[in-house]
């Protein structure tokens, strides 16, 4: 019988996790039955809303497949190993902690400004808006691996912006907002930090980054984060998947 989950990571991603570790571990092949809900809340000591919030992601993630009234089958996509697809959505923490990484968020700067226009397009504001601005560094044993600029509405975070922890997970925040994303999409690049970033943060061991520039929408479609994060190319490799 599996231990029960207790990491730091959202509890469905983990659950999804450990769910596509048994398809592995039992040797289901595509076309076996997945082990029914009753069994899966028994092995993983989970509720059924849960398990079945994680099961949604393995059907988005093509992992598994439903049949109405015969059950959960494992999909042809099983059988195609990826150490991590790009397409992929969760928050950065969880990204990195999926490396192995313990990051620590340091916070460089918060501010208030006018968006520039590319922001603007980014997040569907007209001119009179104001975005939040949240500069970050994520660090692993004191060494830098991920620089990250976030851009917010102003208007959909009233908080003064001094009583707000912006070193945690910024899904989790903006879903006190009731603004969580559930998705986004995304454009990649490799590409060197910006001069004047390496010289302000002392960042020159830093190197080539994968540069994922990122709109992110909540349930509703509306764009509520643009974010620009620089992985560290000596750290970070992604795999794609092609259907």
């Amino acid at each position: 019988m599996d231990e029960p989950i207790r990491d730091s990571r959202t509890l469905a991603i983990q659950l999804r996790d450990r769910i596509a570790e048994l398809i592995r571990a039992d040797g289901l092949k595509p076309g076996d039955k997945l082990p029914t809900e009753a069994q899966l809340t028994k092995r993983f000591h989970i509720s059924r809303p849960a398990l079945r919030e994680a099961l949604k992601l393995l059907e988005q993630d093509d992992i598994i497949y439903v049949e109405h009234g015969r059950g959960r089958f494992i999909s042809a996509m099983s059988a195609v190993q990826v150490d991590r697809p790009i397409t992929v959505f969760e928050s950065v923490t969880d990204m990195a902690r999926h490396y192995g990484y313990t990051p620590i968020n340091k916070v460089l700067s918060i501010s208030e400004e006018d968006p520039s226009p590319a922001v603007c397009e980014r997040l569907c504001l007209d001119a009179s808006a104001r975005v939040i601005r949240i500069e970050r560094l994520r660090l692993h044993e004191d060494e830098p691996i991920l620089y990250c600029v976030d851009y917010v509405p102003r208007s959909i975070v009233p908080a003064k912006l001094y009583d707000i922890d912006w070193s945690g997970s910024l899904l989790n925040l903006l879903e006190q907002y009731r603004h969580r994303p559930r998705m986004s999409a995304a454009t990649v690049s490799s590409v060197m930090l910006p001069d004047d970033v390496v010289e302000r943060h002392d960042l020159r061991d830093f190197g080539p980054a994968l540069l994922i520039a990122e709109t992110c929408f909540d349930a509703a479609g509306r764009p509520v984060n643009y974010a620009l994060d620089y992985h560290r190319g000596s750290h970070f490799t992604f795999s794609l998947v092609r259907k």
